[in-house]
């Protein structure tokens, strides 16, 4: 389930860490630190692949190329 990339970044304008999932479409989190956005995003993944088969809809492959951009 973590082999999807994982963009994490500061938002000076929310003045969080955000991290992206681009390859779940729509997920993301945020979180006070790095530690803690990776943590909620690593949460928001499973959400999003749980939800996503619950529904039948199709769960994208990892592309693997970066795991984690910081």
């Amino acid at each position: 389930m973590l082999n999807y990339e994982i963009i994490l970044y500061w938002s000076q304008e929310d003045v969080v860490f955000v991290a992206e999932v681009p390859e779940l479409p729509g997920c993301m989190a945020h979180g006070d630190t790095q530690e803690a956005a990776l943590a909620n995003v690593k949460e928001a993944m499973q959400l999003w692949l749980d939800t996503a088969r619950e529904f039948g809809d199709p769960v994208p492959e990892p592309r693997g190329r970066r795991l984690i951009y910081a």
